[in-house]
């Protein structure tokens, strides 16, 4: 049953032709005409400034989730069953999506906020239970039967809840990549000038203030290209790669001497052991080695040296960056590989531009390269280990 669609019919009337006292779910079929108005009109009155509110789909959404409430309440359910969908932990339903679920989208293309969808189901609940007690319907199994819709609303609140959530991310996504695309040209030219700029004024009173503007440019671009992998990714189109036969040894050494040259202050090692060589896509990973590295010179004791090690093992490589510091207890290091979340601790003076995407692009590189990466503390030491398993395709270095 997709919809409901009735005459209004009382309790006594009911009762009359049928001999037995109206259930719940025979009051709302017999009386959706009643309902619906109810909370469509509340429904109106939530509809934001602005919104687009189509009360045609409106009159169309509602009467389904009805619907689908109706024929929970006929459905026979255990104790356990019930429960789950009290706390919103019903199973997914195999099959055509739910009503409940096209109506979290839709208010969320109507610009709705998440409390006022959710205050229509408020309203639908009290409309119900307030007409069927007006009616005078109430019998003994009435406690039963409000339990059951209670429940059942609780249900269709969590599942349009999901999908008003899972839709308003999508939008949020395709803005970050859409305010990406936009930044980098602009920032192209910036950083081209700037370019210019410092070849131009070399040995010159502006040299200084030219390389700030180039270093300012350089910083933007890396934000915004964190803006659109970090949009790509979660809509779903993953972090794309492009693998080719490369010794990570001397992508991780020219790397090293980059951030070495990048972060004057800091002190950064670098170590490797056994076969290094693969199939990878070697500039990902080095952009994941500089965020790591990065983000200890951020957070980490300025004193102490970072190490970068690299280890070959028959199967896999493996990549670690240690640095000694405040440390964080081990949900929170790894809650930082979450998109738009920063660590509690203070960076370094003078350090202020970053999105908390850093991590999370790690995480995308060694997720694409099939492998994962991990973070643990250790006697006041961070560190962060990225593990890729080793690519069958033949390498073309020497033993």
């Amino acid at each position: 049953m997709s919809t409901v669609t009735a005459t209004t019919v009382n309790a006594t009337t009911w009762k009359q032709r049928h001999g037995v006292p109206m259930r719940l779910a025979d009051f709302i079929q017999a009386n959706a005409p009643r309902i619906l108005d109810d909370a469509v009109e509340f429904a109106v009155t939530q509809a934001p400034a602005g919104a687009n509110l189509n009360v045609k789909r409106l009159r169309n959404d509602i009467p389904k989730i009805l619907g689908e409430i109706v024929l929970d309440l006929r459905t026979d359910q255990s104790p356990d069953q019930q429960m789950a969908k009290a706390h919103g932990r019903a199973p997914a339903t195999e099959g055509p999506e739910s009503a409940a679920s096209r109506h979290g989208r839709s208010r969320a293309d109507d610009g709705f906020g998440v409390n006022q969808m959710i205050a229509e189901y408020r309203a639908l609940r009290a409309s119900v239970l307030r007409l069927w007690a007006l009616d005078e319907a109430l019998a003994a199994h009435a406690i039963d039967d409000m339990i059951r819709f209670n429940e059942a609303i609780d249900q269709a609140v969590a599942e349009s809840l999901v999908e008003f959530s899972r839709t308003v991310e999508s939008w949020r996504n395709v803005f970050l990549g859409a305010l990406g695309h936009d930044l980098r040209g602009p920032l192209t030219a910036v950083v081209g000038t700037a370019d210019l700029l410092v070849d131009s004024t070399r040995d010159t009173p502006h040299a200084r203030q030219a390389e700030r503007i180039l270093n300012g440019g350089l910083q933007l671009s890396r934000l915004v290209d964190g803006l659109l992998d970090y949009s790509q990714s979660t809509l779903g189109g993953g972090m794309k790669l492009q693998r080719a036969a490369c010794d990570l040894r001397q992508a991780l050494t020219d790397e090293t001497e980059l951030l070495r040259a990048t972060l004057r202050e800091a002190s950064i090692s670098l170590q490797v052991d056994g076969q290094t060589h693969g199939n990878f896509d070697a500039a990902r990973i080095r952009e994941a080695v500089h965020n790591l590295v990065t983000n200890a010179a951020k957070y980490g004791d300025q004193a102490a040296e970072i190490r970068v090690s690299l280890a070959g093992h028959a199967d896999r490589v493996v990549i670690a960056v240690t640095n000694a510091g405040e440390p964080l207890s081990g949900d929170a290091l790894n809650a930082l590989f979450d998109p738009l979340r920063r660590g509690s601790r203070i960076a370094h003076k003078g350090e202020h531009s970053s999105l908390g995407l850093g991590l999370f692009i790690v995480r995308e590189i060694a997720t694409a390269h099939g492998g994962d990466v991990t973070a643990h503390v250790d006697a006041g030491t961070t560190t962060f280990v990225i593990t890729l398993p080793r690519d069958d395709a033949p390498a073309i270095f020497p033993a």
